[in-house]
């Protein structure tokens, strides 16, 4: 079993893909003159607060060739966002107004520029960094003749490190401890999915042994999440599961799907708590994933009164467009750049993001919620009701997207807590709730 630090129980990320955010330059131009970005980040810091978060989640901020996860220095911050002093004074402000801050570890794979390839380039085989990466060199190999080199689903400029090497795992531990060290709270593994579990229960001891706070979440598409937690000693990993149930249930008007994710997630809280989300940098943005987005309320209403850590992608609070394309260049359309300033924003966004706050502030004034089971209490293809409970309370959601109104049994509910219902015998095992077209409801339990 994990045992993440108490201070997860009230995290709820406000997650940032800065290279985008910022508006850097795609890349590092050829004569090295770039612009430090990385400060704008901190006139966003009130407004993460405003919105109910307690933290940050950054995508990669460590020198890469272009788009963050082909890095070439773990210990440098890129310089299209700045240096190590503004990486410092990033996490002072942030800190000074109670948010912590996780960073994006990319550990499965390196960039074809990282010194310990390029070294395996120029020297060959005979590199003492050349079982740093599973390699097959032509025979007989030549001078200036390349290997052939693993890397990562197919990306030949992502270079897979070998997670064997002993060396590996100590630039590993090296690399997470000093940016613990520099005041990270924590760590997003990618690509966690793609490495050895045994390579991560050689590091995370070593990490916890110096910074027993920190928190570390490996991402994990599918396959069985309780197993890799418990082999690889992470203390969660991204839910996809319950991430596609989500809008695929909306879309299909097919509650039976979420149902079923939703007992699966339940299942998932005997090994661990899942970091949840609607979006991501690697995804079609929710608004734009959804055939309807007025069931975008629906979404968030299922995220934030269920088990797990939260996550809210920059921009998705004021219901950004984008769709991701499996092309070059394909993610720019959920990576973009954001103005200066909050008031900046356009105001047609401001429904959403009033939505987040008051259901972010729900699930802050209930935050046995981070770990509370769900049980779904009446289903149907386009209505579904269910109680969330702890030791510390109870909580009953309805959902309605059908285009009619309906009826729908929420047994021993009381007062409507958020959304729009009429309730009907409160607090008895007859109770009722009447939504409207398209409508939701969480009551009290």
């Amino acid at each position: 079993m994990p045992y993440p630090p108490d201070w997860v129980t009230d995290a709820i990320w406000w997650h940032v893909y800065p290279l985008g955010f910022v508006g850097a330059q795609r890349e590092t131009p050829p004569d090295g003159v770039v612009t430090p970005r990385l400060g704008k980040l901190e006139p966003w810091l009130g407004y993460a607060v405003e919105l109910g978060s307690s933290g940050i989640a950054l995508g990669p901020v460590f020198a890469s060739e272009t788009h963050g996860y082909d890095t070439v220095d773990h210990l440098r911050i890129d310089p299209r966002l700045g240096t190590d002093a503004d990486f410092d004074a990033l996490i002072a402000a942030a800190h000074s107004r109670g948010l912590r801050v996780l960073l994006d570890g990319v550990f499965n794979h390196v960039g074809r520029s990282h010194p310990a390839f390029r070294a395996v380039l120029e020297q060959g085989p005979s590199a003492p960094t050349a079982s740093w990466f599973r390699l097959s060199w032509p025979r007989p190999w030549a001078p200036g003749v390349e290997p052939r080199a693993a890397d990562f689903e197919g990306h030949g400029a992502l270079v897979a490190l070998n997670h064997d090497e002993p060396a590996v795992v100590d630039h590993v531990v090296t690399v997470m401890n000093h940016w613990l060290d520099r005041g990270a709270d924590g760590w997003r593994l990618d690509a966690a999915y793609a490495v050895p579990t045994s390579f991560w229960a050689a590091v995370l001891p070593r990490v916890r042994e110096a910074h027993p706070q920190a928190y570390v979440v490996g991402e994990v598409l599918h396959g069985d999440y309780a197993t890799f937690v418990r082999e690889s000693g992470v203390d969660a990993v991204t839910q996809y599961e319950l991430w596609k149930a989500i809008w695929s249930s909306l879309n299909d008007r097919n509650f039976f799907e979420l149902a079923h994710a939703l007992h699966r997630h339940g299942e998932l809280l005997d090994t661990f708590v899942p970091l949840t989300f609607l979006g991501n940098h690697d995804v079609t943005r929710l608004a734009s994933r959804l055939t309807d987005e007025r069931h975008l309320a629906h979404a968030l209403v299922v995220l934030l009164t269920t088990a797990g850590t939260p996550a809210i992608y920059s921009g998705d609070e004021h219901a950004f467009r984008g769709i991701k394309e499996d092309r070059a260049g394909g993610d720019d359309a959920v990576r973009p750049a954001f103005p200066d300033r909050p008031d900046e924003l356009s105001t047609l966004g401001l429904p959403t993001y009033r939505l987040h706050q008051e259901l972010i502030g729900l699930r802050r004034r209930h935050r046995w919620l981070h770990e509370a089971r769900t049980h779904v209490m009446h289903l149907a293809n386009e209505q579904v009701s269910y109680e969330v409970v702890a030791e510390e309370g109870r909580l009953v959601v309805a959902l309605n997207i059908g285009h009619a109104p309906a009826d729908v049994p929420v047994s021993s509910a009381g007062e409507v807590l958020a959304g729009s219902a009429t309730v009907s015998e409160p607090s008895s095992p007859w109770t009722r709730v009447q939504l409207p077209a398209g409508g939701w409801a969480v009551l009290s339990g």
